[in-house]
């Protein structure tokens, strides 16, 4: 292999595995130890992934949370088509609690016309409901300015007031081994709480949060379905042992 082709074949493989051994790359590239060593560096010098003994991680930025304001235009389209799929789910009269997210938020245009009852913990998601004319319980607790979400102790006790037949959950990561992750413990302790309290839990995610790995673990995969825009043929099958997979373009 040549040089960028080796470096695409490393970041590709840390994408999927999360971590990678210097003598498994030897094998698989048939390239030298001290070859792939000098990749691992410059890659490093890149700020791509991290040595460590023995091979390499992907650089570990699993704490970071962009702003609801940032993620609400990265991948619309994508967003509108799960929002729509995950609607089609919903039944008249269901109760339905609605995550707060930039996905979630999609779903609402979808909603009208099913008497519905939601709860949530997404400040930005209720002037939108209100105007659909969507019965809404806003949870209140601890308010988040950056994603705009309520979490805390007194959102857990508020919600575990409801009991839901249906939820929405987004995620900043879902990952084969690692389930499904977010960066934050206060808002994943608040999603894992709703599907507890859920007949059913969905997640919903853009192709973008493949092979993502956040600080926090929400889920394992086995505990909700997932509905995606798309997902490489080569990993559907891995996810789909683990749970029920909606692909919007399937």
């Amino acid at each position: 292999m040549l040089t960028n082709e080796r470096h695409s074949y490393i970041l590709k493989k840390l994408e999927k595995k999360q971590s990678v051994k210097i003598q498994d790359l030897v094998d698989e590239t048939g390239a030298s130890e001290s070859t792939i060593r000098r990749d691992l560096t410059e890659l490093e010098s890149q700020q791509k992934l991290e040595r460590v003994f023995g091979g390499a991680i992907l650089t570990r930025h699993n704490l970071l949370e962009q702003s609801i304001t940032d993620k609400s235009t990265q991948n619309l389209s994508e967003k509108i088509q799960v929002a729509r799929a995950a609607a089609e789910l919903i039944k008249e009269g269901d109760s339905v609690f609605l995550d707060a997210g930039t996905t979630t938020f999609q779903m609402i245009p979808f909603l009208q016309n099913k008497n519905l009852v939601v709860v949530t913990n997404g400040l930005t998601l209720v002037d939108t409901l209100n105007e659909y004319g969507i019965t809404t319980y806003l949870t209140g607790g601890l308010f988040k300015s950056k994603t705009s979400a309520f979490v805390g102790s007194q959102t857990v006790l508020a919600m575990k007031n409801y009991r839901f037949d249906v939820c929405f959950l987004g995620v900043n990561g879902l990952h084969v081994e690692n389930g499904y992750t977010t960066p934050d413990p206060e808002e994943a302790a608040v999603k894992q709480l709703a599907s507890s309290l859920s007949r059913n839990t969905f997640v919903l995610a853009d192709h973008s949060k493949i092979n993502k790995v956040s600080f926090a673990k929400i889920l394992d995969l086995e505990n909700a379905m997932l509905i995606i825009d798309s997902m490489p043929a080569e990993i559907l099958d891995d996810f789909r042992k683990k749970t029920s997979v909606k692909l919007v373009h399937e």
